[in-house]
């Protein structure tokens, strides 16, 4: 899985660098407005599930395949309306918000049917039974779906000399594609897995069946919610405050940092299910916090070379990414790398509470670390510009990690 996320951040960077040379900080910076936007309302409405499908749906992955069936259709069904009403949400919202963030009438036009990216988001569901199966290679290989969508539009941008408008239908496309892929893997594996049972078919309560299932559902989206919500809404708080051509090198910025993310992002989330096994045993439980340390090495390790490449050579990095127009990318580049590696403790830890069945502690520690902290964003920016973006992200990294930290030592405490 590691694997398939670097190859997909080095695809995107080459995309990255298209569409920042082809259209100018400003341009480049309301193309990834308009998608921020929409994955931000996606996250606000729409209703992941992998965490409940991972927790409840382990053991009768093994002996009860029609109980299975029901949660994946419950939560699928829970899945699936609460995309489509983020998209019609969306569409909505963009003749109010749009003008708040420097769009133009054309593109507002443009975001309307942008709007339905958010369906790259619910696909959270077939992601979890992916998990359960142990299928990480084809989570792999999924990563790069939409890096390698983006990159075929991106050329065909550059062969036909198109602008805006079509980096917008193919990253649309992208997030299309990237959606119904693993929908489509999972009812594939299913049908070979679950021969005894029929994938289709009337939708059940599963809450009567798992105990305690809606409360965790709800807890767990929350966590989920929140830790994406703070990321989606600083550029648009970025390009409300400074405009899009600022929101622009703020996502150079942000791309060339974020791959130092991911290996903690999806190490937390590969080994959710393995943490869930020992959360089970009360006596194992202790054994959470050497498997929490070696994630965070592992993730720490992998990233070590991008980290001194981009705070030794920010303005470079910058540079070759989207030209001599995106050099002002540079001090906040290097605010962001440090509060990278300062939140590469943030997605394991995260798991690990949840496994050990206390996701209300990652649920407050990521709310206090990162919309607790965000009303600061207009302060920060407005005194520092930019750079002021990258001071807050080290700050809500820092007690982020702290507060994560702290709660898991005191369950483990308990739990020995």
């Amino acid at each position: 899985m590691l694997g398939g996320k670097a190859a997909a951040g080095l695809i995107s960077l080459i995309y990255v660098v298209a569409a920042a040379r082809i259209l100018g900080p400003e341009q480049y910076g309301v193309l990834v407005l308009v998608n921020y936007f929409a994955m931000l309302v996606g996250g606000l409405i729409a209703f992941p599930g992998w965490h409940a499908i991972v927790r409840y749906g382990v053991q009768p992955a093994e002996n009860d395949h029609a109980k299975l069936i029901r949660l994946l259709r419950f939560v699928g069904a829970i899945e699936l309306a609460a995309g489509l009403v983020a998209v019609i949400v969306a569409a909505i919202a963009v003749p109010i918000v749009g003008p708040l963030l420097g769009w133009s009438q054309d593109a507002q036009a443009l975001a309307i049917p942008y709007c339905f990216a958010v369906l790259a988001t619910v696909r959270a569901t077939p992601g979890g039974y992916l998990q359960i199966l142990r299928r990480f290679d084809l989570l792999a290989l999924h990563n790069i779906v939409t890096p390698v969508m983006r990159l075929l539009g991106t050329l065909v941008v550059i062969a036909f000399d198109l602008g805006l408008t079509a980096f917008l239908v193919a990253w649309l496309v992208a997030a299309l594609v990237e959606g119904i892929s693993l929908w489509v893997a999972a009812i594939y594996l299913a049908r070979r897995h679950m021969l005894d049972e029929p994938l289709l078919g009337a939708v059940a309560d599963a809450r009567r069946e798992h105990d305690g299932l809606g409360r965790f559902m709800l807890t767990a989206n929350a966590d989920i919610m929140l830790g994406d919500l703070t990321g989606r809404l600083t550029p648009l708080i970025v390009g409300a405050m400074l405009g899009p051509a600022a929101a622009g090198l703020y996502s150079i910025a942000h791309r060339a940092t974020i791959v130092i993310s991911q290996p903690a992002q999806i190490l937390g989330q590969a080994a959710y299910a393995e943490l869930a096994r020992l959360a089970a045993d009360g006596r194992a439980r202790i054994a959470i916090r050497h498997a929490l340390a070696r994630c965070v090495g592992i993730a720490l390790a992998t990233a070590l070379p991008l980290v001194l490449l981009l705070a030794l050579f920010s303005r470079e990095v910058a540079v070759l990414i989207g030209g001599s127009a995106y050099a002002g990318a540079a001090t906040v580049m290097i605010w962001l790398t440090l509060a990278r590696v300062v939140a590469m403790a943030g997605p394991p830890t995260s798991a690990a509470l949840i496994a050990l069945g206390h996701p209300g502690l990652s649920v407050g520690g990521n709310l206090v670390a990162g919309l607790g902290l965000l009303p600061l964003l207009p302060f920060f920016t407005g005194s520092a510009g930019l750079a002021g973006a990258g001071y807050l992200a080290l700050l809500q990294a820092v007690i982020a990690a702290a507060l994560l930290g702290s709660a898991l030592w005191r369950v483990t405490a308990r739990a020995s």
